[in-house]
């Protein structure tokens, strides 16, 4: 059997996980196939790269030779790929004679406001979206040329997702919003304490962020622990709270939606940054001051169309700040 980037990337998942039941979760596979996927590859490498115990596994000397070399063969190997990818694309940018936007974007209302604005400024260019709740993904097709730009968010002061590859520009920073069932006991109030929701049932859409964590860090602070936290689609989270399922997180931006209103918490225990991101050596770079410019234009029309949101920056004129460089 000859030795393949997959069998690099198995050893070098057992070795991150530290047994075979862990690795096999991670890679999707059940676990009696990852044993016996393993025991080829130690027979194509001459010799075993892992000690059983009844704690797991860890690497013998062999191993860890192994593992030392697919730490640098598969990065190497992913950053080639990237690079003739980024070529490719490069090459066919070139041959065209119109703009081309990709553009890709996590749920929210500023991707639509994106592509509004610039299918105006250009109306013979080809804009074309992606959507994905996975920040990370996202910036991994932006820095692999599959996109142009990603309009992504970030938790607080957390540093957005490939930083070390793609450059990156605040687009706005917003507190986040509860939405509440129109009938709701607090729905009249303009600002609600988290702690006045300790009873509730949250829900809010999934992210690979840490806003999960800054959540339960602010309830915690608060005195309560969530009682429950639906992770689900912006449709299902809507419907949760019109029927008065659950409160629901969300953008301070948010669109006016029948049947529920949105409410400022009370000392903005948590903010979320909105961010365009994209590689600073390709010919699309040269787009990128545009892009922002109508990304945070964007931004500040969804900002006045909350009603809720702009008397909130009524009443706390100091919290916008302009927009700097990541």
């Amino acid at each position: 059997m000859d030795l393949e980037l997959r069998h690099l990337k198995t050893i070098r998942a057992i070795a991150e996980a530290g047994s075979l039941t862990a690795a096999a979760t991670a890679l999707g596979l059940a676990q009696p196939a990852l044993s016996a996927q393993l025991k080829r590859i130690e027979r194509a490498l001459g010799g075993q790269l892992f000690e059983r115990s009844r704690h797991g596994v860890r690497p013998t000397a062999l191993g860890e030779l192994v593992v030392a070399r697919a730490g640098v063969l598969l990065p190497s190997v992913r950053e080639l790929q990237e690079e003739a990818v980024r070529f490719a694309t490069h090459s066919r940018q070139g041959a065209a004679r119109v703009p081309r936007f990709r553009l890709g974007g996590t749920h929210g209302p500023l991707l639509g406001g994106l592509v509004d604005r610039l299918a105006g400024a250009h109306p013979a260019a080809r804009v074309t979206t992606r959507t994905s709740w996975s920040e990370r993904e996202l910036a991994g097709s932006v820095a692999d040329g599959r996109l142009d730009f990603a309009l992504v968010g970030a938790c607080g002061e957390s540093p957005p997702p490939a930083g070390d590859r793609l450059a990156w520009r605040d687009v706005g920073v917003d507190p986040v919003f509860v939405m509440l069932c129109q009938d709701h006991p607090l729905a009249g109030r303009t600002e609600i304490g988290l702690a006045e929701l300790a009873h509730e049932s949250w829900t809010d859409v999934p992210g690979d962020g840490c806003f999960g964590d800054c959540f339960a860090a602010a309830c915690a602070r608060a005195g309560f622990t969530p009682r429950s936290v639906y992770e689900t689609d912006t449709a299902s989270c809507v419907h949760l709270v019109q029927v008065g399922r659950a409160v629901g997180l969300c953008r301070a931006t948010f669109p006016a939606t029948p049947g529920l209103v949105t409410r400022a918490l009370a000392g903005a225990p948590l903010q979320w940054r909105h961010l365009v991101g994209w590689h600073p050596d390709v010919p699309a770079a040269a787009h990128a001051p545009e892009v922002v410019a109508h990304a945070r234009a964007a931004h500040a029309e969804a900002a006045a169309r909350s009603a809720s949101y702009h008397a909130w920056l009524d009443r706390h004129p100091g919290f916008v700040d302009a927009p700097a460089p990541v």
